[in-house]
């Protein structure tokens, strides 16, 4: 099993790039992560918006399990994690469904509230909230250069956040109430779920594992459906082709690669770090608001991006 795992990425050892690359793979898997986020936000933005976000959340991850178990039947050659031991698969679980079913429920419900640009700023909250679950939880300790590289990706990512207010106006930014909390929890459940995977993941395939997290998903979602009897509505959401083709993209990026990697990275760094450079996501939207969207970057965007960089950067010294 754990040579299967270290097949995922070739890892000759006579070569100085890729032991670079093998040094730092759970940074690289992090950012990685980043931009697929990236496009699943846009995605799942404009699905939640369409048919809503419960239907988006539990449609995603119907269609992510899909491609994993595909993909996991040609690459591991079993369409179900049936090799997975009963702690793997009680912390996985746990963390599927502190993740998925609180933390994304709460993210998407924000997003059609205050839009994935403000529920990103207060998903920056991610990353001190992982370390603190990871100090917590897992006993995790953070080098001081580590700890200043955190620090200055987090400063970064508010300052490109905040500058896309823009228009010269103040940081005083006035949202919905509601908005604010669900995009909170959204935040927590996410870096509570990141650190429920570590504990789970241990040696077993990260891309297994997020099956495991997607099928405790799906069953908190299809009973949190019934309960609020919402399945007419997501029987109308699956008919609606702008609404469907958005899902699906986001759930190619997220569910399966996206969440896949982010596996990846808590696997081979630490969660804090994982989270820090995950948390990316914000700044690198900029560039497709600016080609999609045709909207304006500031120099304060700018500024944000490239400090951003920096703290990432730090990670690799």
């Amino acid at each position: 099993m754990k040579q299967d795992q270290e097949n995922i990425f070739l890892r000759p050892q006579n070569s100085s790039g890729m032991s670079f690359f093998n040094t730092h793979l759970g940074e690289f898997a992090a950012l990685a992560t980043a931009f697929f986020w990236t496009i699943t936000s846009i995605s799942f933005e404009s699905a939640s918006k369409k048919v809503g976000s419960l239907s988006v959340n539990i449609i995603r991850l119907v269609i992510g399990f899909v491609f994993l178990s595909v993909f996991n039947l040609l690459r591991r050659g079993m369409i179900l994690p049936t090799d997975a031991s009963a702690d793997n698969w009680i912390w996985l679980a746990l963390s599927g469904l502190v993740g998925f079913v609180f933390g994304d429920l709460f993210l998407f419900k924000s997003f059609t509230i205050i839009g994935s640009r403000f529920s990103m700023l207060i998903m920056t909250l991610v990353p001190p909230m992982t370390t603190f679950f990871g100090w917590i939880i897992l006993g995790e300790k953070l080098k001081l250069v580590q700890l200043f590289g955190m620090t200055l990706t987090f400063t970064g990512i508010a300052m490109a956040i905040f500058s896309r207010n823009g228009k010269g106006e103040k940081l005083s930014i006035k949202l919905a109430p509601k908005g604010i909390l669900f995009a909170f929890g959204g935040a927590v459940g996410q870096a509570l779920g990141m650190v429920l995977s570590k504990l789970g993941l241990r040696d077993y395939d990260p891309f297994a594992a997020t099956q495991i997290r997607i099928i405790a998903g799906i069953a908190g979602f299809a009973l949190l459906t019934t309960i609020l009897s919402r399945w007419k509505q997501i029987s109308i959401a699956t008919k609606d082709r702008p609404g469907m083709s958005a899902i699906t993209l986001g759930a190619f990026f997220g569910p399966f690669l996206g969440v896949s990697f982010s596996l990846i990275a808590v696997k081979y760094t630490e969660a804090g770090i994982a989270a820090t450079i995950m948390a990316l996501v914000p700044v690198i939207i900029i560039a497709p608001a600016v080609i999609l969207y045709k909207q304006k970057v500031t120099i304060a965007e700018i500024i944000g991006a490239i400090i951003s960089v920096g703290g990432v950067a730090v990670f690799f010294l």
